[in-house]
């Protein structure tokens, strides 16, 4: 008989180990490794010959509708037969809620739905199901977290679509562990894995996440699955934002907008106009920009605050732009610009909830601090769009056809860019300037010319 081999794998990212560590080297966790018996590998009997890729036939994927359209715009037009959809977020994000809702749709087209919950009694389910008006046909509710009878059950009721919520609570009896463990839950995924691509059935996998926002559990179970989406928002704010992580049937580069409202998630279907809605006045420090999600443009109010430094160290305190980013635009700002930033504390948020991860707003950002700093506010109805480098200069970003016609749409009137798109033609007043001094004086001094 063999001898049985262990190893030791880290709970939070999935590194593997021959002998016990104290320290993760890969994540830096400490007292996070479990032993884990390795099970013996059988030989595959099934043989595969290789294909002429010419050979190859492409065949039509079928896509089931959500019902929700911003839900479908992230799976990249609907649910795929055999997928395997891992869906995280923040506690009382609306993960679940998102889901039942889904099943409304599911219902009503006579597709059955099997949805299983080891958080949840089946009669918590049926009062958030009354309250968001979700059809109760077709749809089975199940209270489990064996992940042998789940699969029971659905070998046996044979729905069209699963949802488990959620993926750390189920266990499998044969493996020694704790459920929500690494090993537990990448055995159960592979039990649903199986299920799904043999049977042709979408399965929804809720996941919890950690304190840095990505999924509890190994990375090895997203890339188990086929699609991660992430519902991101503060819990304090009324807007959700869906965005795909990874996606096999679809683009990772969409996302969408909901609203929390009393009878569940509500779809915004013209963002722009909800992140600029409540502004009507043009204060000081702050700046509209356009920022690219995917193909949609998203114009969104940038503000600044600056106060007089109440500590030895000026805080740099930034809601919605990375923080290194708005470190390196401060330097710009103070060397290039000459506003002294170094003894102010500079506060930066953008209004609404939503992350700017690209630099098309760097120049509304500086914008922002040096009328915030100087207290005098943006030319009204003015957008500012592009990249600033070290040297101050401003440079061109993409799609800026887009997000100028964008701003047009929303009732905006001026539009500061990049030189070298001066010449596009547009319905508002198309300003180029080439550094961020140019842009400071077409817009801080715009009053002084009236």
């Amino acid at each position: 008989m063999a001898k049985q081999q262990k190893r030791y794998l880290c709970e939070e990212c999935g590194y593997s180990s021959p002998q016990w560590l104290g320290k993760c080297p890969n994540c830096g966790k400490w007292e996070t490794f479990i032993e884990e018996v390795i099970t013996p590998k059988f030989k595959s009997v099934t043989k595969v010959k290789p294909k002429l890729l010419s050979e190859i036939e492409i065949l039509k994927t079928v896509r089931i509708s959500t019902g929700i359209n911003e839900f479908d715009r992230v799976l990249g037009g609907g649910i795929v037969e055999g997928s395997i959809v891992l869906v995280g977020g923040e506690p009382g994000i609306g993960k679940s809620t998102l889901l039942l809702q889904s099943t409304d749709m599911f219902a009503r087209n006579g597709i059955s739905v099997l949805y299983v919950s080891g958080e949840e009694s089946p009669v918590q389910i049926k009062l958030r199901a009354k309250r968001l008006q979700v059809a109760e046909n077709k749809i089975y509710m199940l209270a489990q977290t064996d992940i042998e009878e789940i699969v029971k059950e659905i070998e046996l009721l044979s729905p069209d679509i699963v949802i488990i919520d959620s993926i750390q609570t189920v266990y499998h009896t044969e493996i020694d562990a704790l459920p929500g463990s690494v090993t537990q839950v990448r055995g159960c995924a592979l039990k649903l894995m199986e299920i799904a691509k043999s049977n042709g059935i979408p399965v929804f996998i809720i996941g919890h996440v950690t304190k840095e926002g990505t999924i509890a559990g190994p990375k090895t179970l997203e890339h188990m699955v086929d699609a991660v989406l992430y519902l991101e928002g503060d819990k304090n704010h009324y807007y959700r934002i869906l965005r795909a992580a990874k996606n096999r049937f679809g683009s990772t580069q969409e996302i969408g907008v909901f609203e929390m409202k009393e009878e569940g998630l509500s779809e915004v279907k013209d963002p722009s106009f909800i992140f600029l809605g409540e502004r009507h006045e043009n204060p000081p420090g702050t700046v509209v920009t356009c920022a690219m999600e995917g193909s949609r443009p998203f114009l969104v109010e940038i503000q600044a605050l600056l106060a007089p430094c109440g500590y030895r160290m000026p805080q740099r305190v930034s809601a919605g732009i990375d923080y290194k980013r708005l470190t390196m635009l401060l330097a710009v700002v103070e060397r290039r610009v000459g506003v002294k930033v170094s003894t102010q504390d500079v506060f930066i948020n953008v209004v609404g909830g939503l992350h700017i991860e690209e630099t098309a707003s760097d120049l509304a950002v500086i914008l922002a601090i040096v009328s915030g700093a100087r207290n005098t506010p943006v030319a009204e109805q003015t957008a500012a769009l592009g990249e600033v480098g070290l040297t101050g200069e401003v440079r061109p970003v993409g799609l800026i056809e887009k997000r100028v016609k964008e701003a047009e749409r929303l009732g905006l009137t001026r539009c500061i860019v990049p030189s070298k798109y001066s010449k596009i033609s547009s319905g508002i007043k198309i300003i180029g300037v080439k550094s961020v001094g140019e842009a400071i004086h077409e817009t801080l001094h715009y009053h002084s010319k009236l």
